[in-house]
């Protein structure tokens, strides 16, 4: 019996993207998400919208550019959703699009098991809720503390660098997130970044690992990677690129969505509430200056975070404000 996707489709076209009678809709998918970008185009024909479907060629990894004509159409139309194999949150289309005024939302590497899960159809006024009180935590923080049970002791800096609060909610000009929703992410400040990230939850384009990655960092920059072949995977696919901004350490992110669960899969686990995030590679997308043409998240379990050397916000996974 086929899966039933409808209700998925209905939040994220009426609730989260908030589609209107009449508005410029673009559903961009491709060859290996067509079962989601289908009911989407038409759960927005049902508002009746313009809908317009794009099925492209997968790209190779998270942050690859579209094809032209795909970004062309992103900063054409009123409304776009991007549920793809790989991420189009960091690249220079989904930003035109966005500075564009075009509101939006990407779901990158979208199976069913997240299409269908409970933090897919999520109360977003409460995530919005939690994302917002993270966000007014960590405004004004220029130093943060990350700490782990496996290992991780990472320091960056924030100052003057914007907050972006992933809340689910899209309804206004420009507004983009990811779906689900339910995070709170910043670009650190090129540089800064200094000591060991552990990933022992699950790294995106490889999965939840067997055995911790760990990665020593100097002066913003990813240095060495242990940890048997999921760790090659990564510093593989970061050499690939052949350009040294991709070992920057671009992103932190902390998860706010309490219906979210571990399952393996970078869309869904970096939003789980007991977790926080970094990425490597690019971050010119929402506030860093690194271009990089790739961007690849892991997940950190159990975090203890400080601010400024003097606040814990969360400790072993558990919020404490």
């Amino acid at each position: 019996m086929a899966a039933d996707y409808s209700k998925s489709a209905r939040v994220v076209i009426r609730d989260c993207l908030g589609v209107k009678p009449n508005e410029k809709v673009l559903v961009i998918c491709d060859t290996e998400t067509e079962r989601f970008g289908r009911p989407l185009f038409h759960e927005a024909l049902s508002m009746n919208a313009e809908a317009t479907l794009i099925i492209m060629k997968p790209r190779s990894r998270h942050g690859e550019e579209p094809p032209e004509q795909v970004a062309v159409a992103m900063r054409s139309v009123d409304v776009f959703v991007a549920p793809t194999k790989y991420s189009l949150t960091h690249t220079q289309a989904r930003k035109a699009a966005t500075q564009a005024g075009v509101r939006g939302a990407t779901m990158p590497g979208i199976n069913d098991a997240i299409f269908l899960s409970e933090a897919m159809v999520a109360d977003y006024n409460d995530v919005k809720n939690r994302v917002e009180r993270m966000g007014s935590t960590l405004k004004d923080v220029k130093k943060v503390t990350i700490t782990s049970p496996a290992g991780c002791n990472l320091t960056l800096h924030i100052e003057g660098r914007p907050l972006v609060l992933d809340t689910g909610i899209i309804h206004n000009r420009g507004d983009f997130g990811n779906l689900p929703a339910g995070e709170v992410y910043v670009a650190p400040i090129e540089g800064t970044a200094e000591g060991t990230i552990v990933f022992d939850g699950t790294i995106a384009s490889i999965g939840q690992v067997t055995r911790p990655v760990t990665i020593k960092v100097k002066d913003g920059y990813a240095k060495s990677f242990e940890g048997g072949e999921e760790a090659q995977k990564l510093e593989q696919m970061l050499k690939a690129v052949g350009k040294p901004e991709a070992f920057n350490v671009a992103e932190l992110g902390i998860g706010c969505n309490p219906h979210a669960k571990l399952m393996g899969n970078l869309l869904i686990d970096e939003k789980v509430y007991n977790t926080i995030h970094i990425a490597l590679g690019d971050n010119s997308t929402f506030g860093g200056k690194t271009i990089a043409g790739i961007h690849i998240d892991g997940v950190v379990l159990k975090p203890t975070v400080k601010v400024n050397d003097e606040k814990i916000i969360i400790k072993d996974g558990e919020w404490i404000i």
